[in-house]
């Protein structure tokens, strides 16, 4: 995710860093370089003159702003709703956390309840991996005993396979007396949460956007730019390139963001920063338990949290 501090007006049309211009240029400058050769040939294709006006661009141009319109929706929906689930997230680890430290007759300071909140991180961290498809090997291993590490080892769905470790740990505890009815319910609505998290994060990383939404845009967006200098020569001449490559840069970018944000678990620039909610998690979990929290590593970008 980019994290940037808000610039001027005037900076901000210059701005590089966290802009996906970088994506798109080599693009750009061959769009330009045929918007050239078109002004140049005077829209001619082996003495053919391509018959080609404005108009049809403009009636075009409008059903295309609006289907961009329509998917930039539908993956800003996706983006937000897998924000608001990971927001939950944290808001349900905490209060897991503060239960176990507080409600089940233990000491915070306790091997069980430290236990138990480890848990709870390496649910979290095992969840990232999952969307992200990476292996969560070396998290699980520093996080819980090694023989819990290894079983969950050729486990598919491992925060799952967590959220059963942690029921049993509640299980356990009411079966030494140290909680009540009651507060086993309060821990049990807690985990259903987690399992709704865990759920709707799945539907989103398991459902995209139907494919040929994605195809149909893309082709469309990349035949209106490269036939555009045909329709344009006769009326502006050698500003064709110029007014080309704005029109293609507007386009082209709003589809190079649309496709990186349409799977926000992803590791793309524009993607959801799983590293550092996780890394926020473990801290705050940490600090319930008055421990202290590990140095993680600084971005190799200060302006793109991973």
């Amino acid at each position: 995710m980019i994290i940037r501090p808000k610039l001027n007006w005037l900076r901000m049309l210059f701005v590089w860093r966290g802009s996906v211009l970088k994506e798109i240029l080599p693009r750009l400058i061959t769009l330009f370089v045929l918007s050239l050769l078109v002004v140049y040939l005077r829209g001619k294709l082996f003495d053919f003159k391509i018959p080609l006006n404005p108009a049809p661009f403009t009636l075009i141009g409008i059903a295309l702003a609006i289907f961009l319109g329509f998917r930039n929706n539908a993956s800003y929906d996706r983006f937000w709703e897998g924000r608001k689930l990971w927001g939950a997230l944290l808001n349900v680890t905490r209060s897991l956390a503060r239960q176990s430290a507080t409600m089940s007759g233990l000491s915070s300071d306790s091997k069980e309840v430290h236990h138990f909140i480890h848990l709870l991180i390496a649910f979290t961290y095992s969840l990232k991996h999952q969307l992200r498809l990476t292996d969560a090997t070396e998290d699980m291993q520093r996080l819980l005993p090694l023989p819990l590490a290894s079983a969950l080892q050729q486990a598919r769905y491992k925060p799952i396979m967590l959220l059963k470790e942690m029921g049993l740990w509640v299980q356990y505890r009411k079966q030494q007396g140290s909680i009540d009815t009651i507060t086993q319910t309060a821990f049990d609505n807690n985990f259903n949460q987690l399992s709704d998290i865990v759920g709707g994060c799945e539907r989103i990383a398991g459902t995209p956007i139907p494919y040929p939404y994605s195809v149909l845009l893309h082709r469309t967006v990349y035949a209106f730019c490269f036939l555009l200098p045909f329709g344009l020569v006769d009326s502006i001449g050698w500003m064709t390139p110029f007014f080309v490559v704005f029109v293609g840069y507007t386009f082209m970018a709003l589809d190079a963001i649309i496709s990186e944000i349409e799977e926000p678990f992803g590791i793309a620039p524009n993607d959801l920063a799983l590293n550092s909610m996780s890394q926020m998690i473990e801290t705050t979990l940490l600090e319930i338990i008055d421990q202290p929290a590990p140095i993680f590593p600084e971005s190799k970008d200060p302006y793109i949290l991973n």
